[in-house]
């Protein structure tokens, strides 16, 4: 199997490029810019036996590593000594990503062909071309009686969960987008963001909204952690939530655990989607360290979700990119100490293939080569 996922890693296209820029996002605080030596031992990767691949899932979970390629993975792969929970998958493609009006797309645009299925202008968040609303695959699932929920490390009204409960014409209406939660009825959000519902320039106290539609409101992560069910709303920063090696370590391994606990009480199925915002923000930074922690901890919370894919055995796992960031590429490294040295050729998106891995019921269907567009469409034709 690591034969095979190995082989699947392609040469990047590497090309500078210019993008909708990316708003607040903190720089490295490490010094390991371009060369990565782990401080701690990998993280144990359990190997799960695949539900039927041909089967029918009730259950989705869709995970977004955002500017995420197959030479982050690879990166990962070296860092925790040869071996990922992502090496799970043996149904695999690539997605191209492209936006309405750009070849290389920004988050929002990316987001929003994820979420609905349909192209559109860079910034956008959940509206074509005409800044007409699209709906959503949540709020498909949403009106099917299912349950759904959205998880993230960056703010839960960034571009990428954003396109899958808001709509608005530019990302940057993060007021906005926030309200747009109150007229949803999603079951479960947990990322930062606190602010946006709390602190705002409309003079609107979303929190005392969200109590008041039932939700339990909570900022601390071990509070969150507790939750089997009812509705929850976590948000656990002001903002983003810090980077990985800064943050709880456990942070998106819990909020996705939890996530999934308090929706499959919903015995009609459910729509996850979780976001590893901040491997974008490290390619970005051209910083190879900040891409290898994000990328083990994003793998660490797919660890979670295939867990549970692999005792309900009704559960799609799908996880793929937005885009790829950086130009990224690991030029040398050890995969008996964990030694990655990478190399970036762009402080920017670019518009080479990101992959698309599945694991359970119907996963079969996400093999090959085609749009992102395609990806929503292939998941509500397996549930419809």
């Amino acid at each position: 199997m690591k034969k095979l996922f190995i082989a699947f890693v392609v040469l990047s296209v590497f090309v500078s490029c210019s993008v909708f820029g990316q708003f607040n996002y903190q720089n490295a605080e490490t010094d390991d810019s371009l060369r990565y030596t782990p401080a701690y031992p990998p993280h144990e990767v359990v190997h799960y036996d695949e539900p039927n691949e041909d089967g029918t899932p009730k259950n989705v979970v869709m995970f977004i590593g955002d500017g995420m390629s197959m030479s982050y993975v690879f990166a990962a792969y070296t860092a925790n000594r040869g071996d990922l929970y992502m090496f799970n998958f043996n149904n695999l493609g690539f997605q191209t990503t492209h936006s309405a009006d750009n070849y290389i797309t920004d988050s929002a645009a990316s987001g929003t062909a994820l979420a609905t299925g349909q192209k559109t202008y860079g910034g956008a968040v959940g509206v074509d071309t005409d800044k007409v609303a699209i709906e959503n695959i949540r709020e498909k699932f949403e009106n099917m009686g299912r349950a759904t929920g959205l998880v993230s490390t960056s703010t839960i009204t960034h571009a990428t969960p954003a396109s899958f409960i808001a709509h608005q014409p530019s990302r940057n209406m993060y007021e906005a987008i926030a309200a747009d939660f109150l007229k949803t009825n999603i079951d479960v959000f947990i990322g930062g963001g606190y602010d946006q519902f709390a602190t705002r320039e409309d003079g609107r106290n979303l929190i005392s909204e969200l109590k008041d539609k039932g939700y339990q409101v909570l900022t601390d992560i071990d509070e969150v952690a507790k939750v089997k069910e009812g509705k929850l709303a976590g948000l656990i920063a002001p903002g983003h939530t810090a980077q990985a090696g800064s943050r709880r370590s456990d942070l998106l391994e819990v909020s996705v655990e939890t996530a999934l606990n308090v929706l499959s009480n919903n015995e009609n199925g459910f729509f996850l989607m979780v976001e590893g915002s901040q491997l974008d923000w490290a390619g970005h930074n051209n910083h190879t360290g900040y891409l290898v922690r994000e990328t083990l901890d994003f793998d660490r919370a797919v660890g979670k979700a295939l867990e549970f894919a692999a005792n309900n055995k009704e559960t799609l796992v799908i996880v793929t990119s937005d885009h790829e960031t950086g130009g990224f590429v690991v030029i040398n490294g050890n995969k008996e100490t964990g030694y990655v040295h990478g190399a970036f050729s762009s402080t920017n998106h670019t518009p080479e293939f990101v992959p698309v891995m599945a694991f359970g019921p119907g996963a079969k269907k996400f093999r090959g080569f085609y749009d992102n567009t395609d990806i929503p469409k292939k998941i509500m034709e397996l549930i419809e």
